[in-house]
């Protein structure tokens, strides 16, 4: 015995599914994944709390430009996520830094890409995994310069992160 399924059911059923991936969008997709909640159910059933558990923390009392005295910066390292944070240099600016976890190692890469290139081209200064890091740097050339951390565990990592030097914040990127 064959079944046949006509055009019509077909397409009943598809909209049917359209209707409930849409539903299933707004309602729970948006406010567990962007933080975006335009029903408001989200809150409701208690998912955007992951949302927003994912967006990197910046608390912040450096000014927007470079300091003679250290100035300290605190970027919150989601679990299992990567940040950049970074400063802009004009070549041969230089900067002092260390920046420090609650003990936690993250790999962490202090890099610098050129102003204006499209290529996608960075240098690489320090690749390393460590829960602190202190030294000095001399801008080879002018662009963004600063630090990608990768947080591998499955809790918020706090980094403080003190500078001192010539530059202009960029923060988070």
């Amino acid at each position: 015995m064959q079944h046949t399924v006509s055009s019509s059911t077909l397409i009943k059923a598809a909209l049917s599914a359209i209707v409930v991936a849409g539903i299933a969008l707004v309602t729970l997709i948006l406010p567990a994944e962007y933080n975006i909640d335009p029903t408001g159910i989200g809150q409701k059933i208690g998912v955007t709390v992951l949302a927003q558990a994912a967006e990197p923390e910046v608390q912040q009392s450096a000014p927007a430009e470079g300091s003679n005295e250290f100035q300290t910066i605190e970027v919150m390292v989601p679990a299992g996520r990567g940040i950049e944070y970074k400063f802009d240099m004009q070549q041969f600016e230089k900067m002092t830094y260390e920046w420090i976890t609650d003990g936690t190692a993250l790999f962490v890469d202090l890099h610098g890409e050129p102003k204006g290139d499209t290529s996608g081209y960075y240098e690489s200064y320090v690749i390393a995994t460590s829960a602190d890091m202190k030294g000095s740097f001399t801008a080879p050339f002018a662009g963004s310069h600063g630090w990608y951390w990768k947080n591998k565990s499955n809790q918020p990592v706090a980094v403080q992160l003190l500078v001192k030097g010539q530059y202009k914040v960029i923060g988070l990127k």
